[in-house]
């Protein structure tokens, strides 16, 4: 596991936070396809976007006290394949029961984000798909397998070359490959570029973080892109716009 010392000290915090939380008894859940979503969103004519409910986070510029579901709902009806929502509570002001109110409520694929180091930590909240981030999980392997066990598929965030190898040797079928770089925050679109490449064809491929413009879904895309993993570009934390009109106008960029 990286060492908390070669993470912002805001990433530092949330690992400390998250290594102190508990699971619940074993969840075994049935999950919506991602693969189909992404494949139902492509034959529909739009790019296939996850549209993250994020309250707020370490870069945000301020916080949506938005209803969860009011978000979620207006996401899909933007044309969202997918929704992610955070579960984590001290830095993200996210919560388990918003991810099963979510779920509950839109006929998508929903996604659980958060720092997940353990096995028990998976048996929380029952979502589609859960996040693991290579770069903070000791046994990879052990845990792309025990959420594949529970029905979860696994989503293995990865941040480099060195990284995605491991996230195959693990067994990864879908990859997310996270622009911002978790030592500094800081977000650069060369980092999927650069990954991309060495992603088998049959994994499926998304990228995350640093997706505000329809530019920017058109360089993701041509660089191999599958999907796209929009939060901040979709909320506006700064401000109040329409999270609908927000996804629409990402998912119907190769229309323009």
């Amino acid at each position: 596991m990286e060492e908390q010392s070669a993470v912002d000290p805001a990433v530092a915090s949330i690992l400390e936070a998250a290594r102190d939380r508990s699971g619940g008894d074993r969840i075994d859940v049935d999950a919506r396809s991602f693969p189909d979503a992404i494949a139902e969103a492509a034959a529909d004519g739009r790019v296939p976007v996850i549209g993250e409910v994020k309250p707020t986070s370490p870069t945000a510029e301020g916080t949506r006290t938005d209803d969860p579901v009011e978000l979620a709902t207006a996401m899909v009806d933007g044309g969202a394949a997918a929704i992610s929502v955070l579960t984590e509570p001290t830095h993200f002001e996210g919560s388990p029961e918003a991810l099963t109110r979510v779920r509950d409520a839109v006929d998508v694929p929903v996604l659980r984000k958060d720092f997940l180091l353990r096995e028990e930590h998976i048996d929380v909240v029952e979502a589609d798909l859960v996040l693991l981030i290579a770069r903070f999980v000791d046994d990879l392997e052990g845990l792309v397998a025990a959420a594949r066990d529970r029905g979860f598929q696994p989503l293995v965030e990865v941040h480099d070359v060195d990284e995605l190898e491991a996230a195959l040797s693990a067994g990864a079928e879908i990859v997310g490959v996270n622009n911002r770089d978790l030592t500094r925050l800081e977000v650069d679109l060369e980092t999927f570029e650069s990954v991309a490449p060495h992603v088998p064809d049959d994994v499926a491929l998304i990228a995350e973080s640093g997706i505000s413009t329809p530019d920017d879904v058109r360089r993701m895309r041509e660089a191999g892109a599958d999907a796209l993993l929009v939060g901040s570009a979709i909320m506006d934390h700064g401000g109040d716009s329409d999270v609908r009109e927000n996804t629409r106008e990402l998912t119907q960029t190769e229309h323009t």
